[in-house]
């Protein structure tokens, strides 16, 4: 059984390879044809600019608000007891598709160079009607990549309703145990309202978040200051009805069809100036001490202005109240410890990394195709200059996917995962690197 079990896994890797190899192949293809006019929109943004005055760094602040925790308790009271990341994983009604079983049109969405080494495709029935959004995985939770006993990744997704805000947002828990085969199970995004007698969806696209200890951070669309809400894997909650209606409703709880809620437990919001940058695409550094949030803000191809980079510190407290969460100074503000301008536009995807025995950071940009149709570039920017990813006979930089979401760097594996459209990759940060030399 063992062995007939190998062979069949031998079997599907090379069926994996062979695919994702025809697709990238394909895909340099058809890289080749892209027009002049749309090869230059990569425009390089050159070197990364400090940002260090006052005027300028005020401007990333953010002011931390709890959820108190009186709400929570009067929710889980109501609701039952809380669950935690296990007990999602074990009741996964979907599964996602190996690359090699995945069309070719869901297959476009991957980048052609670097070109990714795992890939997988979302089930089209439970995903139709939903925005790709930001992914995170037990790389970012804990350093040895584990939650407990799993592996997971977790993706964002929010109801396409038609507006630039989106409607319902929810995460996706990905068991990442075997690779052969990977099932999920969706929990809704809320907000608790009344006391906690209630609550309410968010209702944002997540463009951003990080899985960082026991806390889930992430970021939500213009609408209101609360740029940043936090959520404890360990409070999920169980739906009592499966109405598509959110909150209490007559005969129990429900969270738009889905099994589980999780209720928020903090939001972070912007200073009240016009000048306030809100965080879009966000991502864990291991590499600072203490560790840090990297953050971007999105700015359209036809802005005025450049877009802002930063990092706020994580809190190294082991008091359980506390971790997981942005050090804030005695008022509760969250100041960002490292700033920088880049002439970058159309941001989907942002990382930072500082390999051993380097002086700096490198910054990894994942750049929509300016607004328009087509590829996105990926780009490597310090404080010297910036060199982009190229592909395909006219050494055009729009090699990456479109559109370009957001990145999560698993230190233990080294691996990079993204996602766009309906397709879930990965790929060696070293392959990154190689693309980019």
């Amino acid at each position: 059984m063992k062995q007939r079990g190998r062979h069949r896994r031998r079997r599907r890797g090379r069926a994996l390879r062979a695919a994702l190899t025809g697709a990238a192949l394909a895909l340099t293809g058809a890289a080749t044809l892209i027009s002049a006019s749309q090869a230059t929109v990569a425009d390089d943004p050159g070197a990364l600019k400090p940002l260090t005055a006052a005027a300028e760094t005020d401007a990333l602040r953010l002011t931390e608000h709890r959820v108190p925790t009186a709400w929570l308790d009067r929710l889980s009271a109501a609701m039952g007891d809380p669950v935690g990341v296990d007990t999602v994983l074990e009741s996964a009604d979907h599964t996602l598709r190996d690359a090699a079983d995945c069309t070719a049109g869901e297959r476009e969405a991957l980048p052609v160079s670097p070109a990714a080494t795992r890939a997988y495709c979302w089930d089209e029935a439970d995903t139709d009607g939903w925005r790709p959004g930001a992914v995170t995985t037990s790389g970012d939770a804990d350093e040895d990549g584990r939650w407990g006993a799993h592996r997971v990744i977790l993706s964002a997704w929010s109801r396409d309703d038609g507006t630039p805000q989106g409607g319902l947002a929810r995460v996706s828990f990905v068991d990442a145990d075997d690779p052969g085969r990977l099932g999920y199970a969706s929990a809704l995004l809320a907000v608790p309202v009344d006391g906690g007698h209630d609550y309410r969806g968010l209702a944002s696209p997540v463009t951003g978040m990080v899985w960082y200890q026991d806390k889930l951070l992430v970021t939500t669309a213009a609408g209101d200051r609360d740029a940043l809400y936090v959520y404890d894997v360990e409070r999920v909650q169980r739906a009592t009805t499966a109405a598509d209606a959110v909150g209490r409703v007559p005969g129990g709880w429900a969270a738009g069809g889905h099994r589980y809620v999780l209720p928020a437990i903090a939001s972070y919001r912007l200073p009240d100036t016009d000048g306030a940058a809100r965080p879009a695409a966000i991502s864990l550094d291991r590499g600072t001490s203490p560790d840090s949030l990297v953050a971007t803000e999105h700015v359209a191809a036809d802005g005025d202005r450049p877009t802002r980079l930063w990092r706020y510190a994580l809190r190294t407290a082991t008091d359980p109240d506390r971790t997981g969460l942005p050090a804030t100074d005695p008022s509760g503000r969250v100041d960002a410890v490292e700033a920088y301008e880049t002439g970058a536009a159309e941001v989907g995807g942002v990382l930072s990394h500082r390999p051993p025995g380097a002086t700096r950071s490198d910054w990894y940009l994942g750049r929509a195709a300016g607004g328009q149709e087509g590829r996105g570039t990926l780009w490597r920017q310090d404080t010297e200059g910036a060199r982009a990813a190229e592909c395909g006979a006219d050494r055009s930089q729009q090699c990456w996917s479109g559109p370009a979401g957001s990145m999560s760097y698993w230190e233990r594996t080294g691996e990079v995962w993204s996602q766009s459209g309906r397709m879930l990759f990965a790929l060696p940060l070293t392959s990154i690197e190689d693309a980019l030399d």
